[in-house]
Parts: C-alpha cells; sequence; structure tokens
C-alpha cells in the first residue's frame, strides 16, 4: 500500500484525484541521463493515475527504458493545493484509444469539438500511461491563503494567457 504524507487523508487525496481537472505533471529520465517534464491529462482509477498520449511520442521510449517517475497534480490558482509523488510507469498498449476517449470526456466534456476530434482520429495510434504511486505526499494552503485569493493579484488575475496569440 503506497504511503501518504501530509495535510490529506487517503480518501480525502482520491476525492481530489477524482475531481482536479488540471493535468498531471510528469516528471521522468530521457535516454542522455537528463530529465524530462511533460503535462499530460489523466484520469484516477483503482490507485493508479492513468494517461493516454501517441504512441510515438517521446515519453513512450523514455519511460520504456526507465519507468521510475515523479508527478504532480495541483491547483494553478490559490488556494494552492495537490499531491505529488514519485513511483514507476507502465505503458500499455491496449486500450490507448478508449483511455484517450475517456480523457476527452473528462477535460472537453464532448467528442464533437475540433481538438477531440483530432485526437480521436482513427490514424492515431494511443498507449496508456500507468501510473503506480509508491509514494504521495499532500499539501492544502486554503487556511493560511484565504485573504490571498480575494486581496492578490494572483487571485485576482487569473492564468496568463498565450505570448503567441494574445
Amino acid at each position: 500500500m503506497v504511503s501518504i504524507e501530509g495535510s490529506w487523508t487517503r480518501a480525502e487525496t482520491e476525492q481530489f484525484l477524482d475531481a482536479a481537472l488540471v493535468p498531471v505533471r510528469l516528471g521522468c529520465h530521457n535516454p542522455a541521463g537528463g530529465l524530462w517534464m511533460l503535462s499530460l491529462w489523466y484520469r484516477y482509477r483503482d490507485g493508479q493515475i492513468q494517461c493516454a498520449t501517441a504512441k510515438s511520442a517521446d515519453v513512450v521510449s523514455f519511460l520504456r527504458k526507465n519507468d521510475a517517475i515523479c508527478f504532480e497534480v495541483s491547483t494553478n490558482m490559490p488556494p494552492y493545493m495537490g499531491v505529488r509523488g514519485a513511483g514507476r510507469a507502465e505503458i500499455e498498449a491496449d486500450g490507448g484509444k478508449e483511455a484517450l476517449r475517456d480523457l476527452v470526456d473528462r477535460y472537453l466534456g464532448t467528442t464533437e469539438a475540433e481538438m477531440a476530434q483530432w485526437l480521436l482520429a482513427a490514424d492515431r495510434e494511443e498507449v496508456t500511461i500507468s501510473i503506480e504511486p509508491t509514494r504521495l505526499y499532500t499539501w492544502d494552503f486554503t487556511p493560511r491563503m484565504r485573504s490571498v485569493v480575494e486581496d492578490s493579484a494572483a487571485g485576482r488575475r487569473g492564468e496568463p494567457a498565450s505570448p503567441k496569440y494574445e
């Protein structure tokens, strides 16, 4: 059983992972010995964080060579809270398209959107990345950030716009 430290119980951690609609930030090793980080849509199922990505994505080959990972699922706006941890990732060839369809529904709410159609195109080969956490740490700054949410620039401003498409 994975150990959980920090602000939340196991049930609270699972509730957050089920409800959060932010990407998981996944860190792994690249073949040159460096570090690689990327963001992926995820779903939380049976104690695992599951993502879908193109079979040809760099991260797939990286994880096949070294399955050790770290990750974070956290809010982008105050009050800051989330789950970070470490574990192992497994690449599963079967079920990638079905996992992606679930993720499109979860994040976009429709398979009719242009982005959904592009992601779900018949010619795209998908795999599932299943993350088995070995350690979790949770934090929740809600009590100490109540005034920040109301009074700070971060609480009022929101997410930045794209510098390319402003």
